[in-house]
């Protein structure tokens, strides 16, 4: 029988520590996921915040519109009577262009090499820009020509490139670049919506044109825009070093106002049972037994296990040791028996 006993006990206390291990086990697990919970949504906030703030602060990088341009043609001669011109719609409702970026207006111009355009020469070209009531914002105009080429350098690159002028692929013409605006910033109060462009020569012959705005950064745009994968690190790192030290101060916070307002609560309840002894011990102060009841009633068994509830939760030591042990004795707690006596 005893070696039952023992081999009873050897069991049980075998199963105890298997338990209690897989509590632990459990307890690590469950605060293990708390915490990968919670990281997770700080990090994936933190990029929230990096992507959001991007979009907001970066602009679009090129905003192109094609250039109709128009004329009045000639009824006797041929070729056109009047300057080539066209009106760009721009934007309708809201700013297309950010205010305090700068901006670069380049119109693109597709010219034959004709033997016209050869002879043409220099000629201007302007641009207007106007807003949403036609007044005007700017203007500017560039001159421009068609590039330089020699006899011999075009019998060269016709011969290099006869099959593909053949065959279509290729064509003798140039893209001519011209530069309107180098450093144009929107007006927030006169947002641009329209734009005019004429080109001031009745000689030109012209493929297409293109008009093109290209945001010009500087500074931290620069970075965001040549350097992304540097700056979505610094980025994302900032984020989540200023989110956890919020998180941080701010469970701090909570947690030491936590600690510190149970302690004036449960002096007060110190004293009132100070006072409540002080009345039983001198029974003048009482007038009568309906007195007492009156004092002694049912909430304060109520706010007493508040009391011992409050001081569970203090009892890592932030509050004075000596409070702790004259309000843990036995006989403070005694007074629910005491009430029930009288």
């Amino acid at each position: 029988m005893a070696g039952f006993r023992f081999l009873g006990q050897v069991i049980e206390d075998y199963k105890q520590r298997t338990l209690h291990r897989v509590y632990n086990v459990r307890d690590v697990v469950f605060r293990g996921g708390i915490v990968a919970v919670v990281a997770s949504v700080i990090l994936w906030v933190a990029v929230f915040l990096y992507v959001a703030f991007y979009y907001a602060y970066m602009p679009a990088l090129t905003h192109s519109r094609p250039v109709h341009l128009q004329f009045k043609s000639c009824e006797e001669d041929k070729g056109i009577c009047s300057f080539p011109s066209a009106h760009v719609k721009l934007t309708r409702k809201q700013h297309l262009l950010m205010v305090g970026q700068s901006y670069k207006f380049l119109l693109n111009l597709e010219m034959p090499e004709s033997p016209a355009n050869k002879r043409l020469g220099m000629f201007m070209a302007c641009i207007q820009l106007r807003d949403k009531g036609g007044t005007l914002v700017s203007h500017s105009c560039r001159s421009g020509m068609l590039h330089y080429r020699s006899k011999l350098l075009h019998f060269l690159s016709t011969m290099v490139f006869s099959p593909m002028l053949v065959f279509g692929s290729s064509e003798e013409k140039q893209t001519l670049t011209m530069e309107l605006f180098s450093d144009f910033e929107e007006d927030q109060n006169h947002p641009v919506t329209d734009i005019y462009v004429e080109i001031q020569t009745r000689h030109i012959e012209l493929y297409s044109a293109t008009l093109n705005i290209n945001a010009h950064f500087t500074g931290l745009r620069y970075l965001m825009f040549h350097w992304p994968l540097l700056s979505a690190v610094v980025g994302i790192s900032s984020n989540l070093f200023f989110i956890v030290l919020i998180c941080a101060l701010s469970w701090w916070h909570l947690n030491k106002e936590a600690s510190e307002e149970p302690a004036p609560y449960l002096y007060g309840k110190l004293e009132r049972r100070k006072e409540l002894e002080e009345y039983r011990k001198d029974g003048s102060h009482l007038k009568s037994e309906s007195d007492e009841s009156s004092f002694e009633d049912a909430s304060f068994s109520e706010e007493l296990a508040k009391v011992k509830r409050e001081l569970g939760k203090i009892a890592s030591g932030s509050e004075p040791r000596q409070f702790i042990k004259e309000l843990t004795r036995s006989d403070s707690f005694d007074l629910v028996g005491e009430q029930s006596e009288c």
